[in-house]
């Protein structure tokens, strides 16, 4: 779900670090990456496979982790 961020400039802020300010909120909350992602239509066998693949690739990651 999105939700809209409001950013109050701080007494004597300038406008650039408000602004930076902005868009580190909006790095964290992944306002952007959940738009793109959103942009278009996925089939539901599409969504489930990205799930999968996701899934697998984080197991692969915590499987050679362990092998350290």
């Amino acid at each position: 779900m999105l939700v809209a961020i409001v950013m109050k400039a701080n007494e004597g802020e300038s406008f650039d670090s408000l602004l930076k300010r902005f868009n580190r909120k909006v790095q964290q909350d992944g306002v952007l990456s959940e738009v793109r992602r959103r942009g278009r239509y996925q089939k539901p066998l599409t969504r489930r496979a990205r799930k999968e693949a996701a899934s697998r690739r984080q197991a692969n990651k915590a499987a050679r982790a362990n092998r350290r």
